[in-house]
C-alpha cells in the first residue's frame, strides 16, 4: 500500500502541543498552589486561589487530551511508558485529585480552612514534583525487551528524576508568580516578584545541570548536540535561553506586569524544544521511535477527523474563560 500521508508527524505535533499547553497552564496554577503555602495570611491566600478558581479544572482537560492521544496514536509507546512510571503517575494523579478536593473544601469547611490550605499546597507541589520525575524518566530512558517492558517498577527513582522533579518545581514556581504578578496589586504582586527571582534562579541551575547532565547519559545525544555542525546549527537555542534568562530577570525589577510570565513562557518553550531535538525522533528512548510506536495509518485517520474538531473546540472554550476572567482579582469580590 503506498502512503498518500504520513500521520505520525501530524500526530506527533498534536500530542507534543497537547503537553506544551499542559505545562503551561496546568503549569502555573500547580505554580500558584506551590506558591500558596508561602501566603502570609487568609486575605493574602483567598486572592491567590480566586486568582485561579476560573481556569484550574479547565487546564487539566489538556492531561487528558495528551494521554488519551498517546493511548490511541501510539499504543506501543504507552503500553511501555506507562508500567514503567506507573508510581509517581499514581502518586500525580491522588495529588491532582487531593488538591481538588482541598481546593472544594476550604470553601465549604470553614473550621478546617487551614487544613485545607496546606493540603492544597501540599497537593500542588507533590503533583508537579511526580511530573517533574516522569519527564526525568522519559529522558534518561527504559530498560525494554522487544516491545515490553523490561525493567523494575522503581527505574524512574533516580538522581537524574530527583534532579528533574525539583526542576519542575522551580519552573511551576517561577510561571505562578508570572501569572500573581498579572492577577494581584500592591503587597501581594511585590512578593510575587521575589518569589519570581527565587525562582528564576533554581531554573536556570536545572537548565545548566541537566544540559550537561543529559548528553553524559547518552552519546547519541551528545553528538547531536555537540558535533559538527550540529554545534553551530543549534547555538542559537543555548543563547536565546541566556537571553530570555537575563530579560525575565529584568521583568521582574521592572514595573511591567505582562513580561515576567512571557519570560517565563519563553524559557518553558526553549526547554521543551531542546528536549524535542534531543529525544527526536524516539518516543521510548533510546530504543523505539514514534514510527515503530505509531497504531495503524486508518486508525491514525480516524482519530484525525475526531481530534481536528476537538482541538478549535478546546481552544475556543480556553480562550474564552480567560477572556471572560481578565483582569485583577481580589479577595473580597474576585475579578474586578
Amino acid at each position: 500500500m503506498t502512503h498518500v500521508l504520513d500521520f505520525v508527524p501530524i500526530w506527533t505535533l498534536i500530542l507534543g502541543m497537547a503537553v506544551f499547553f499542559y505545562v503551561l497552564l496546568d503549569g502555573f496554577d500547580l505554580g500558584v498552589g506551590i506558591l500558596y503555602g508561602f501566603a502570609p495570611n487568609t486575605a493574602a491566600r483567598n486572592v491567590l486561589m480566586n486568582s485561579i478558581a476560573p481556569v484550574w479544572d479547565g487546564n487539566e482537560t489538556w492531561l487528558v487530551f495528551g494521554g488519551l492521544g498517546l493511548f490511541a496514536a501510539f499504543p506501543l509507546a504507552f503500553a511501555i511508558i506507562i508500567p514503567a512510571v506507573y508510581f509517581p503517575i499514581l502518586v500525580m494523579l491522588l495529588a491532582l485529585v487531593f488538591r481538588g478536593v482541598a481546593f472544594e473544601f476550604r470553601f465549604r469547611d470553614s473550621e478546617h480552612k487551614t487544613v485545607w490550605d496546606h493540603a492544597f499546597s501540599f497537593g500542588s507541589g507533590v503533583a508537579t514534583f511526580a511530573q517533574g520525575m516522569v519527564l526525568g524518566s522519559i529522558i534518561q530512558g527504559f530498560q525494554v525487551s522487544g516491545r515490553v517492558f523490561a525493567g523494575s517498577s522503581f527505574d524512574f527513582l533516580t538522581p537524574f528524576s530527583i534532579l528533574t522533579g525539583v526542576a519542575l518545581l522551580f519552573g511551576y514556581g517561577l510561571l505562578g508568580a508570572g501569572w500573581l504578578i498579572l492577577k494581584t496589586e500592591g503587597d501581594l504582586q511585590e512578593s510575587a516578584r521575589r518569589q519570581g527571582r527565587v525562582c528564576l534562579i533554581g531554573v536556570l541551575l536545572a537548565i545548566a545541570i541537566v544540559s550537561v547532565w543529559t548528553p553524559s547519559m547518552n552519546p547519541a545525544i551528545a553528538a547531536r548536540w555537540f558535533a559538527l555542525p550540529n554545534i553551530l546549527v543549534l547555538a542559537p537555542i543555548p543563547i536565546a535561553t541566556v537571553t530570555i534568562a537575563i530579560f525575565t530577570w529584568r521583568a521582574f525589577d521592572s514595573r511591567s506586569e505582562v513580561l515576567p510570565f512571557a519570560g517565563g513562557l519563553g524559557l518553558f518553550a526553549l526547554s521543551f524544544f531542546g528536549i524535542a531535538i534531543s529525544l527526536y525522533p524516539t518516543i521510548v528512548a533510546p530504543h523505539l521511535t514514534l514510527w515503530e510506536t505509531a497504531s495503524s495509518d486508518r486508525t491514525q485517520a480516524f482519530l484525525l477527523v475526531g481530534a481536528l474538531v476537538l482541538l478549535p473546540t478546546i481552544l475556543m472554550y480556553t480562550s474564552w474563560s480567560y477572556w471572560v476572567f481578565r483582569g485583577k482579582v481580589r479577595s473580597d469580590i474576585g475579578y474586578h
